[in-house]
C-alpha cells in the first residue's frame, strides 16, 4: 500500500505481528517441535534388548531416558515366589528375579534366608514403577512393601537402583516373559 505524506511516498506494510499471524506462527512452531520430538524421541520408542540377552529380560527406562537391561529369572508359581533368591551368595550385575502375579495387589516380601541385600522394584499395571525398597537387609523377616498395588516385583542386587537412577514413575518393558 502506498501513502503520500509531506510530499514523500511511503510504503505501508500491514503489521507482521498481528495477533492472527502470531498465533499461526506459534502453532506452526509448536507443531514442528512436537513432530521433531515424536520422530526423534527415544522415550516413546520401546527399547531393543541386546543380542547378548537370550532369555527373559526387563528393560527399565529412567526419567533421563537411559535404559537398563536386566536378565531375569521368573518366579510365577507360589513355590517359586516363596523361594525367590534365598540361599544365594551373589547376584550377577544386571541380573535379577521377576515375580509375576495374576492379580493387582499390595505386595510384601521378606528376606528370610536371603544372603544378599536386594533392591525390590514394585511395578504397577501400567508398567510404571510404583515404589522401590532399596537395600533390603539380608536374613530378616521384616515385611518390605510399598503402599501401592503392583502386578510384578523385580529384585536386583542392592544399590543398583541408586546406581542406575531408577525411581518411582520409571517405565518398565518386559521381553520373553511368556505373558
Amino acid at each position: 500500500m502506498l501513502a503520500k505524506t509531506n510530499g514523500l511516498v511511503a510504503l505501508s506494510i500491514p503489521a507482521i505481528h498481528s495477533p492472527v499471524r502470531r498465533a499461526r506462527g506459534a502453532f506452526a512452531a509448536s507443531l514442528a517441535a512436537a513432530l521433531f520430538f515424536l520422530a526423534g524421541s527415544t522415550c516413546d520408542r520401546p527399547p531393543a534388548v541386546p543380542d547378548s540377552v537370550k532369555g527373559p529380560a526387563v528393560v527399565i527406562r529412567n526419567q533421563d531416558g537411559q535404559d537398563w537391561t536386566v536378565t531375569v529369572e521368573l518366579a510365577r508359581t507360589p513355590l517359586e515366589r516363596q523361594k525367590g533368591l534365598m540361599w544365594r551368595w551373589s547376584l550377577p550385575k544386571d541380573h535379577g528375579m521377576l515375580f509375576i502375579f495374576d492379580d493387582l495387589a499390595v505386595r510384601s516380601f521378606w528376606m528370610k534366608n536371603t544372603r544378599i541385600p536386594l533392591d525390590m522394584i514394585f511395578i504397577g499395571p501400567d508398567n510404571r514403577i510404583v515404589g522401590i525398597v532399596e537395600n533390603a537387609e539380608p536374613y530378616t523377616e521384616t515385611k518390605r512393601m510399598v503402599e501401592k498395588p503392583s502386578r510384578w516385583v523385580l529384585e536386583v542386587a542392592g544399590g543398583e537402583c541408586a546406581t542406575r537412577g531408577v525411581k518411582a514413575g520409571d517405565l518398565v518393558y518386559f521381553f520373553r516373559i511368556g505373558e
